[in-house]
């Protein structure tokens, strides 16, 4: 059975950080693209961050750039999103995500609830 689970969110003061993890089992975690995801309220879901298996290749949205960074543990089965200087806009529910390759979203994570705010 795939599991992703999210851990690490919280209320944060702005300025403040915060480290989320994501544990994986059930699959193949090292070949596998890991990334994660924000849904801020109202708002639709979009990408914050990927990386691949190698960490050859690694993408951020613009808004997150230089403030977050991407990890994974592939002996651990764990991917890491490392939060900087947040800001109230950073405020969403946080999602994992695995895929077979770059664009593909197989699993999903169940979401961690990062709230930025005085």
């Amino acid at each position: 059975q795939v599991r992703l689970v999210e851990s690490g969110g919280g209320l944060v003061q702005p300025g403040g950080s915060l480290r989320l993890s994501c544990a994986a089992s059930g699959f193949t975690f090292s070949s596998h693209v890991l990334s994660w995801y924000r849904q801020p309220p109202g708002k639709e879901r979009e990408l914050v961050a990927t990386r691949t298996s190698t960490g050859t290749y690694t993408n951020y949205a613009d808004s997150v750039k230089g403030r977050f960074t991407i990890s994974r543990d592939n002996a651990k089965n764990t991917v890491y999103l490392q939060m900087n200087s947040l800001k109230p806009e950073d405020t969403a529910v946080y999602y994992c995500c695995a895929g077979r390759a770059l664009g593909r979203r197989d699993y999903w994570g169940q979401g961690t609830q990062v709230t930025v705010s005085s």
